[in-house]
């Protein structure tokens, strides 16, 4: 039995292996400059079968997950499919005997989103209500509102400009901290006692909301002002992966030297900036932090509230870390669909083995999206389990399958890997494995000065 099965495996690889030869062949024989013509072949038509041959792997895998009913996809906010792990967990924000007579009698600055909820009042008298609602009705003086990129509400597109303004419920005023405007001014600041910072993050690097603290914090200790960290969970904290950032590299998706998956809290996190003395100057800011409570590392979390508006759900913040690397390369992660980061494509992926297809429209958060109106040829990753470490496999695949191999990367993808050295990597045929191995000493001394930090096992 053993024998015949493998008779057969090995007649699916040769039928297989030529399948590839002349799929490479019409690959590489269209769409390619005079120079990628005449570049000789230096292993990418083996690299093109080795991505053929785990593209179609990671199918069979997706197949049988689904069919063994192992994974579903998970909602924000639908805590039955993780288990009910969040009624165990209480946020910093759920915790206002922590913070309450912090702030009385002080006028307050509330750095804050769409995601600055309590998902119950301690009296039970509410289910959900917003961190500056709360505030107001429990007499505290809220005189502005600090908002981070997508805005107060949530809505905005990635990088898009974000005007100051007045909430329309409560008239206080709203001040951006995105455009040209990420650190508030002493202007800004003047009249405020105390600053409290409570915005969901997702633990990726490149996750702008980490940058917004990093300037709330740098703006404070210039003023003298206290800032209040309402802590929460990080729903990708179980892991610490990819590659650290080179200062040469530093950007708003990267200010510090740090992996694309840091593994803290906020509240860690800002005590990291401080111990390692990363604000303007060596300044430290004075902060306090009203921990999570019942959590740990490796809980499971599920989010009560998307973070922003293409992290629609548990599975795209999972996958998050490592379909933004496509935003980077001309190749789509799902943005003006309802799978943002969930799926990936493009319409000169080929087909023969990116069978899924989805069509990208101007949405919510995506009002000109990569592709808009054409058909891309890609892979769904919605049922795709949680994530233990960062995969570059999507990301190494797509490159080599694309005939277009000089058009692949952006300016943008140094930003977002903080190193020129992945890109390279890449472009040489590195593997996943090999590249992965070039990360380790890195990781290993942030690991050590993370460890000072952490305020949860």
């Amino acid at each position: 039995m053993k024998n015949s099965k493998f008779t057969k495996n090995i007649m699916r690889f040769v039928l297989f292996k030529n399948t590839i030869l002349i799929l490479s062949l019409a690959v590489f024989s269209c769409g390619s400059t005079n120079n990628e013509k005449n570049e000789p072949d230096d292993g990418s038509l083996n690299n093109l079968i080795q991505a053929g041959e785990a593209i179609t792997a990671d199918a069979q895998r997706d197949k049988d997950r689904a069919e063994e009913n192992n994974t579903t996809q998970m909602q924000v906010g639908s805590l039955e499919e993780v288990g009910n792990a969040n009624n165990k967990i209480v946020t910093g924000a759920e915790r206002p005997d922590q913070y309450l007579t912090q702030l009385a009698n002080k006028n307050v600055g509330v750095v804050a989103n769409q995601t600055s909820v309590l998902t119950a009042t301690p009296d039970k008298t509410e289910t959900e209500i917003h961190l500056v609602d709360f505030l107001r009705d429990n007499a505290i003086q809220v005189t502005k509102v600090f908002a981070p990129e997508h805005g107060f509400r949530g809505t905005a597109d990635a990088g898009e400009l974000v005007k100051d303004g007045v909430d329309t419920k409560t008239g206080i005023p709203i001040i951006s901290l995105y455009g040209n405007n990420k650190k508030p001014s002493k202007a800004q600041l003047q009249g405020i006692d105390m600053m409290v910072f409570d915005i969901q993050d997702v633990g990726a690097r490149f996750y702008t909301y980490i940058s917004t603290l990093h300037y709330v914090m740098e703006a404070c200790a210039e003023q003298d002002i206290p800032l209040l960290i309402l802590d929460r969970p990080n729903p990708n904290g179980h892991y610490v992966d990819g590659p650290i950032l080179e200062p040469e590299h530093k950007s708003f998706v990267g200010m510090h030297p740090i992996p694309v998956v840091h593994g803290m809290t906020i509240g860690e996190y800002a005590q990291m900036i401080n111990g390692e003395k990363w604000l303007s100057n060596g300044v430290k800011c004075t902060i306090s932090i009203v921990k999570n409570e019942g959590y740990t590392h490796t809980a499971d979390y599920s989010l009560p509230i998307k973070p922003s508006p293409n992290l629609p759900n548990d599975v795209a913040i999972s996958l998050y870390p490592s379909l933004c690397f496509f935003e980077g390369t001309f190749v789509s992660a799902g943005r003006g669909t309802d799978m943002q980061f969930q799926v990936f494509g493009a319409p000169s992926l080929p087909e023969r083995f990116y069978g899924f297809k989805f069509t990208p429209q101007a949405n919510e958060g995506a009002k000109h999206p990569k592709f808009k109106g054409e058909t891309c040829n890609g892979k769904d990753l919605r049922n795709f389990p949680k994530m233990e470490q960062l995969n570059l496999d999507w990301l190494i695949e797509a490159y080599v399958a694309n005939g277009k191999k000089k058009d692949f990367f952006n300016p943008f993808f140094t930003k977002l890997a903080g190193t020129k050295k992945l890109q390279q990597q890449i472009e040489e045929g590195y593997t996943y494995r090999e590249i992965r191995k070039t990360w380790q000493n890195g990781l290993k001394d942030y690991k050590k000065m993370r460890s000072k930090y952490l305020l949860y096992e």
